[in-house]
């Protein structure tokens, strides 16, 4: 088995759930009864500066609000699922979408409804406030919790231990 470290170089794709990993689990309601969902921008230059480097990411949320897409298609993702009832269903969209191998993909959840993806994925991981099941399967625990970095920390591992941090590109135009 390989260690933790190693594994990020064979991550070629990011997958995130929202509710709990890219906006925190706590959120006031809308007059809907909707959550209102909140942005970490530093996970958005994260996100963007994976994006420019090449790396597909996608969105998979049981969330029904269109503001989530609006938000991630303004970072440039492609691949956004919401209300998705069946995450597997979702996932395997991607993989046909990108031509990659299910070990290819580094997925990030918090709670039961990403458990099942997370047994079919590479590297399977969550913030420090998942529920205990999903931390028994993530391979890496991130010392964020959900909406506070969580998604910077593990972009930020993998395209450093890659060599691709530092992307002149979004350094220089850090649109996000």
């Amino acid at each position: 088995m390989a260690f933790f470290k190693e594994e990020l170089l064979n991550v070629k794709a990011f997958i995130f759930d929202v509710d709990g990993v890219l906006s925190s689990d706590t959120s006031p309601l809308d007059q809907n009864g909707e959550p209102m969902r909140t942005a970490n921008v530093k996970d958005g230059f994260a996100i963007r500066n994976a994006l420019l480097s090449g790396y597909p990411v996608a969105i998979i949320s049981g969330g029904k609000n269109e503001n989530i897409k609006k938000r991630y298609e303004k970072l440039g993702i492609e691949h956004i699922y919401i209300a998705a009832g069946d995450k597997i269903t979702c996932f395997e969209d991607i993989l046909n979408k990108t031509k990659l191998a299910p070990e290819d993909f580094m997925y990030m959840g918090d709670d039961l409804p990403d458990y099942n993806i997370m047994m079919k994925i590479g590297i399977p991981t969550c913030p420090a406030d998942a529920v205990t099941e999903i931390k028994s399967i993530s391979k890496y625990i991130s010392d964020r919790k959900g909406g506070q970095g969580c998604v910077r920390d593990v972009i930020e591992q993998v395209m450093r231990a890659q060599g691709k941090w530092l992307n002149p590109d979004i350094i220089r135009n850090p649109s996000f």
